[in-house]
């Protein structure tokens, strides 16, 4: 990985923790991803009017990745609706990289050495003690719900990630990739939304709108150069690198949201940090 790439993967991490904090904040989860899924799709028709189309090879991906996208944002929906971001955001996005490492072996050979693996142990361990501590929610009530919902969106990611990372690279044009995902993923839930909600939706919208369009164009950013990265380099560093994001959304939790962090929970996140780091650097 280049030093350019490093710095693109970073960025991302960073206005990926960003929009899925202005997500969680927008209390009606379905008006949050309504608003960041349609102008997602805004972005794109504009961006896909200048930039060349994906190669034919490229479409097979784009349709498979736009239906885990959308199983993707269903999840995290759920997932926000039913625990702290300081904590859901961890689990699904610290499960991912563990998963594409497997995944990436198997169906691109891009098989890990030893400190890989190193890395998957430890980065294991940090988020099952992430998954443990705060299990009990307010009452002493289990929280299994919230961690199923945000595990199954951690291998949702780890899915679309390894077809996009197959599909971008036989594109021949990220850009023209990541415009035409956002338009076939994008219209699934403003869709449902509009059916569900029907006159009362735009009223209901307009409140959040500026917010919601700004975590759309954080999201379409995100994705864009985590693709294009994704062209220069081997996937599973680049999902670790992106899960550095982690460490963002603790601190949103913590500082915006008011989410008790914890010894335990840092603890936790830095072990899963720790693994990631040696997935980053094996080889």
């Amino acid at each position: 990985m280049t030093p350019l790439v490093t710095l693109a993967v970073l960025v991302a991490a960073v206005t990926h923790a960003s929009w899925n904090a202005i997500a969680h904040h927008i209390r009606d989860q379905l008006l949050s991803f309504t608003l960041i899924s349609g102008g997602g799709v805004l972005i794109s028709l504009v961006t896909a009017c200048f930039v060349p189309l994906p190669a034919a090879g490229a479409w097979p991906y784009l349709v498979a990745s736009a239906l885990l996208h959308v199983g993707y944002m269903a999840l995290l929906m759920r997932s926000f609706t039913l625990g702290d971001f300081g904590q859901m955001y961890p689990i699904a996005r610290g499960t991912a990289p563990l998963i594409v490492t497997a995944l990436a072996a198997v169906f691109v050979d891009e098989v890990p050495d030893g400190r890989q693996l190193l890395g998957v142990a430890v980065a294991c361990a940090g988020l099952a003690g992430l998954a443990v501590w705060g299990i009990r929610g307010k009452g002493g009530r289990p929280q299994w719900p919230a961690l199923l919902a945000a595990s199954a969106t951690g291998l949702s990611i780890a899915l679309y990630t390894v077809v996009d990372g197959v599909g971008v690279r036989a594109s021949g044009s990220p850009l023209g990739y990541i415009a035409w995902l956002m338009i076939l993923q994008g219209l699934a839930i403003p869709a449902y939304a509009l059916w569900t909600r029907r006159a009362a939706l735009l009223p209901q919208l307009r409140p959040h709108a500026a917010r919601g369009l700004l975590g759309a164009a954080l999201s379409v950013a995100a994705y864009a150069l985590v693709l294009w990265a994704q062209t220069k380099a081997p996937l599973a560093p680049i999902a670790a690198l992106r899960e550095s994001s982690i460490i963002v959304g603790a601190a949103i939790g913590a500082v915006f949201f008011k989410e008790r962090f914890g010894v335990p929970r840092f603890a936790a996140a830095g072990l899963m940090v720790v693994g990631i780091g040696l997935m980053l650097h094996a080889g």
